[in-house]
């Protein structure tokens, strides 16, 4: 791990080259520029409205619209950060073919690049939240840990999924089925809130409520996106109990992901 900071740290200018490459080649010749990054979360959010209203989603003093959105945000950031990141190594075979730095730039560069729409994303929620007079406290100042948390999730996914692609090119395929899937067990559509109550206070799932409950926070998106809904809307410290579980998954994940890129990294340029 700290072999990845460093050279982070060292290449922070290739990465700012490549990061604002991958924003300009993602909006050339597209007419609604960074428009497209707004749709998204936007028809995310109005999609979940009307589900909730058939089935009834309790927000709590929150609106729900403003409530998705926070979810949303963190989401999207995780997801594309993570999809963007498996096909970076594949996506740069020319570079790879031809000269040599570490290859974890890529990986890292994915990363970084969608911290533009995330910062999008952000000024749209901003607006919600004056829209909806949502005035946020101190408790504001947790989001850049939980930005960093999100990318680190993302980056352990990233970095043993681009390495895997390499060899494997299911892997490009299957993954966004998977991220997908991943949206129904964070609390996005529905607050975590709801999954507490259910589980720990009516028993829903008899004796083994507490467990699943613990199983559910394995997630490091379920804390992150609760932490960010708590910390911008509702003026509350992050729930550390839920942050822990995911927090030590992605802390055990991250270094074995990086172990594998690095020892898979020698072999790139052979098979890419």
């Amino acid at each position: 791990m700290i072999s990845l900071i460093r050279h982070a740290a060292n290449h922070r200018e290739l990465i700012a080259t490549l990061a604002w490459k991958n924003i300009i080649v993602r909006y050339k010749q597209a007419y609604l520029g960074v428009a497209w990054s707004v749709l998204k979360p936007v028809m995310f959010m109005l999609i979940f409205m009307m589900m909730r209203s058939f089935v009834g989603i309790d927000s709590g003093p929150v609106p729900y619209p403003l409530l998705t959105f926070a979810a949303l945000a963190p989401w999207i950031l995780f997801q594309e950060s993570a999809s963007e990141g498996i096909h970076s190594v594949v996506s740069n075979a020319l570079l790879i073919k031809k000269i040599y730095f570490p290859r974890e730039v890529f990986p890292l560069t994915a990363v970084v690049t969608k911290l533009v729409e995330f910062g999008i994303n952000c000024m749209i929620l901003a607006v919600m939240m004056a829209w909806y007079h949502v005035v946020p406290t101190w408790q504001i100042l947790w989001v850049p840990a939980l930005v960093l948390y999100a990318l680190l999730a993302s980056l352990a996914i990233s970095l043993a999924g681009s390495a895997l692609n390499v060899y494997y090119r299911d892997i490009a395929a299957a993954m966004p089925v998977a991220l997908s899937l991943m949206m129904y067990v964070s609390p996005i559509i529905y607050p975590l809130e709801l999954v507490k109550t259910k589980l720990l206070v009516q028993h829903a799932a008899g004796a083994w409520s507490g467990l699943l409950f613990d199983l559910y926070t394995l997630n490091p998106l379920a804390g992150i996106i609760d932490g960010f809904q708590r910390a911008v809307l509702k003026g509350l410290s992050p729930d550390w109990d839920v942050i822990a579980h995911g927090l030590l998954v992605t802390t055990i994940v991250l270094p074995f992901s990086y172990a594998y890129f690095k020892k898979a990294e020698a072999y790139f340029a052979d098979v890419i």
